[in-house]
Formats: structure tokens, sequence, C-alpha cells
């Protein structure tokens, strides 16, 4: 099952961008590519991802390396969840802590098929005209040399 594992309910109430924040983060677990990606963002959109275990010289890239990136990686996880813990906004911002999980689909170096990810994450969004326009990542994964 892929998807959040909460209702986001109690946050769409809060602020109509965390509603969206939300709407976004079951779209990427569900896998969404395309249109139905992009729809979540703004035609000027930077996403960088600071440096972690996956990305140790983190990653910067616009709409069209975004939803190419979602492309690519649509083979590499059987499933995948976000649990929104946190959420926060003000004005044309949110701040959202996450907790995710992914499962391979395919071997990642020593990792086997089905071993499963983790990362606890701290976003950052920035809106305009109401969609995503900034997003920022601090993506925290637990050791990857842990096969389970």
């Amino acid at each position: 099952m892929s998807g959040l594992s909460q209702d986001p309910t109690p946050y769409a109430h809060r602020h109509p961008h965390i509603e969206t924040a939300v709407r976004y983060h079951e779209a990427v677990a569900r896998g969404a590519v395309g249109d139905e990606l992009a729809r979540f963002f703004h035609a000027d959109l930077v996403q960088q991802e600071f440096p972690n275990a996956l990305f140790p010289d983190g990653v910067r890239r616009d709409l069209t390396a975004v939803l190419q990136s979602a492309e690519r990686g649509q083979g590499l996880l059987a499933e995948q969840r976000f649990d929104v813990l946190n959420a926060v906004a003000m004005g044309e911002q949110v701040a959202l802590e996450v907790t995710w999980e992914g499962t391979l689909a395919v071997p990642m170096g020593a990792l086997p098929v089905g071993h499963v990810l983790r990362a606890h994450i701290a976003v950052f969004l920035e809106f305009q005209d109401g969609r995503i326009r900034a997003q920022r990542n601090y993506d925290c994964y637990d050791p990857l040399d842990r096969v389970r």
C-alpha cells in the first residue's frame, strides 16, 4: 500500500497550502508522473535536496528535471509512504515534518529487493499562485548499510 499513513484532514483545515502539500505527497507516494505531478508545481519551480545518504552532493532541479526524475524513479520502489507528523503554514510558506518509507523493487548496492529505506524529512515549500514554486528537503536517512 502506498500513500500517507494518516488522515490529512486535521492539516487541511489549518491552511490551504497545507492541503496542497499533503495532496502532493500523496501523489508522489502513488508514483505520480507527468501532468498528474506537474499540476502541483509553478512553472518556475526550484527543488533543492540538501546533501544526504542518497545524494551526497545534494541536487538542485527545475520543473523539467523533477518530472524526469519521477519518470526515472518509477521502477526503483515497489511502494512508498509518507507520514506527515507536523505541518505549519504562514502566508505562502509551508513547513512539514515527515517520515518516509520506501520498499526497494530492485537491488540498490548491497541492499536487496524488498529492503525498506527510511528517512526523517523536513520539507519547506514556497507557493506562488497556489502552486509549489520552491521546495527544500532535508532528508535524514536511516543507515543504508543495515540489511533487514
